[in-house]
């Protein structure tokens, strides 16, 4: 299939295999994108399916129809929370954008002893388009989704997640990548199918599963990274406490803006190569 332009749509613009789009919408598809009826798009709704849409017109305006469905596979093999204080400044847009590219699954904005900035409404809305405009451009299946700012000690306390990580700049604590690869179980060598039926040919491999974990049940973990100025002793202390590991991301200190990036870099270096 040809290189195709992507729009983000919410589930409720479709009805009888027909896109209802908005207004924005229709100017983004007409005047930015330059497409005339009759061309061809894919409309993304955020929760996995992606359609290959004819764009159409009618009296009301421009509308598109829905030609088929495309199965797609761009998601991590794992769902991941990144657990993130927030930064000053405008540093936690960048931090959406680019953990939306590298195929978070959830961001947690928390606030904690060192944290600085008061998010409005405003902002939350702001991050939930920023990783919508992400996640188109990234060709994910999935728009992220962005939580209302809480508390570092509430997000500790409620997290479900099995596998918790808290990223400290200083200590003597194991790395974050030796962590994964300890607790991935690598994927068996394809084996010659002659070995049980007599037929030719390999069967392919199975991607890595998370030590202890079943076939068929969904993989999660949760990532924390501090604020400029990094965690408190108290805030690590009590992530310990409700089953976080203490975690380094190597031998330099990282920006606040900069850490996820290289957390999320080395899951995927670790899920999707292993």
């Amino acid at each position: 299939m040809p290189q195709l332009q992507r729009l983000a749509i919410t589930a409720a613009q479709i009805c009888d295999r027909k896109i209802d789009l908005t207004r924005e919408q229709q100017h983004y598809l007409n005047r930015v994108l330059r497409l005339q009826a009759g061309d061809r798009f894919i409309a993304m709704d955020g929760r996995g399916h992606w359609w290959l849409a004819v764009l159409e017109v009618r009296e009301t305006g421009l509308f598109a129809s829905i030609a088929e469905e495309i199965a797609v596979n761009r998601e991590l093999p794992v769902e991941v929370t990144l657990m993130a204080a927030l930064p000053k400044g405008n540093g936690f847009d960048e931090v959406v954008r680019q953990a939306t590219e590298l195929g978070v699954a959830s961001i947690v904005p928390v606030t904690s002893d060192r944290t600085l900035l008061k998010p409005s409404d405003q902002k939350v809305e702001r991050w939930r388009r920023i990783a919508a405009e992400a996640a188109e451009q990234s060709e994910r299946q999935f728009v992220p989704t962005i939580l209302e700012p809480i508390s570092f000690d509430l997000a500790v306390k409620d997290c479900g997640q099995k596998y918790r990580y808290i990223c400290v700049a200083r200590g003597e604590n194991r790395h974050l990548w030796d962590c994964l690869l300890g607790n991935l179980e690598p994927p068996q060598p394809p084996l010659l199918r002659g070995e049980q039926d007599g037929a030719t040919g390999f069967d392919p491999p199975q991607p890595p599963l998370i030590r202890g974990e079943q076939d068929g049940e969904e993989l999660s973990m949760v990532i924390a990274i501090g604020p400029e100025g990094g965690w408190t002793e108290g805030e690590v202390k009590r992530a310990i406490e409700f089953g976080f590991e203490a975690v380094s991301l190597g031998s330099r200190i990282l920006r606040a803006v900069t850490a996820p990036i290289v957390a999320l870099s080395l899951v995927g270096a670790a899920f999707e190569k292993c």
